[in-house]
Formats: structure tokens, sequence, C-alpha cells
């Protein structure tokens, strides 16, 4: 499967946002506060293919990532897997499209944020080779929400 970048008319971006609010759901309950993805609506995702970049595997998205370049950086977004395609590679084939996506765009790195509560995908991130490298919170809380991680290219 080859990764496929939508624009912001892709009849597929309906199908790519049921992917990513069904992978996020997870997190309802579990992280505070709570996911943006409560904010993401169909228009919010086109804006992003329209502006950044939206990609996905499959012809039913059976994975998709959001891509923003921003000043060093390429930001890493909303990485989804459904369910049944976990285990396959997909993770890694979006990862490479990113790194591709940046080295392209001249940017040294690729950064991502993960929730503090989500232990699990710190550890998928490291053995992508992803580092810590630092913490952030969310406004009007006094701890860490969330850890930034960069992969260094």
């Amino acid at each position: 499967m080859t990764p496929e970048r939508l624009g912001p008319d892709d009849p597929r971006l309906p199908a790519t946002l049921d992917l990513i609010r069904t992978c996020f759901a997870y997190m309802d309950g579990r992280v505070d506060p709570p996911s943006s993805i409560h904010r993401m609506t169909l228009d919010v995702l086109a804006d992003h293919a329209a502006r950044d970049e939206v990609w996905v595997i499959g012809a039913a998205s059976v994975a998709a990532v959001i891509l923003q370049a921003r000043p060093e950086t390429l930001y890493l977004g909303k990485l989804a897997v459904a369910k049944a395609a976990r285990g396959t590679g997909l993770a890694r084939l979006l990862l490479k499209t990113a790194i591709k996506e940046a080295r392209q765009q001249g940017l040294p790195t690729i950064t991502l944020q993960s929730r503090v509560e989500l232990t699990e995908n710190h550890t998928a991130f490291r053995k992508m080779g992803f580092t810590k490298t630092g913490e952030t919170a969310h406004h009007g809380y006094d701890r860490p929400t969330s850890f930034t991680f960069t992969l260094t290219l």
C-alpha cells in the first residue's frame, strides 16, 4: 500500500475523519483535559488538507496522519491506524512519508506530542526513533499534560 495525500475536496475525508475519531476514542476519560479530537470536524480536516498535509493509506482510509510544517520541524499529528490493521507497519509507512516530506521541505526534525497518560504510545514512539524532548501543560494546568517527542533526521 502506498500513502496518498488528500486534497480538501477528496471524497475519502469523511472516512478519514471517522478513522481518526475511532482511533482516538479510547482516550475519553483517560486524559485530562479531554482530547482535541472533540473539536475535529470535517471542515477542520478539509482545512488541514488545504493548508497542511493529510496522508492516508487505503481506499477506505485504514491509516492516516496530519503533517504540519512549523519553524524548524514537521509536526506529526493525529496518527491513526485502524485496529484491524495495527501491527502491519502502516504507522511506520506514514512515518517514512513524513520523513520524506520533512527532508523535501528542508526541515531537520519531526515532532509530535503525546499525552502524559498514554505510556504505551510513548513506548511506540521511542521504538520509531523519537526521543522525549519536552513537556507542556494545557492552559489552566500547573502540571505537564503532554510530552513532546522529536525525531532528528
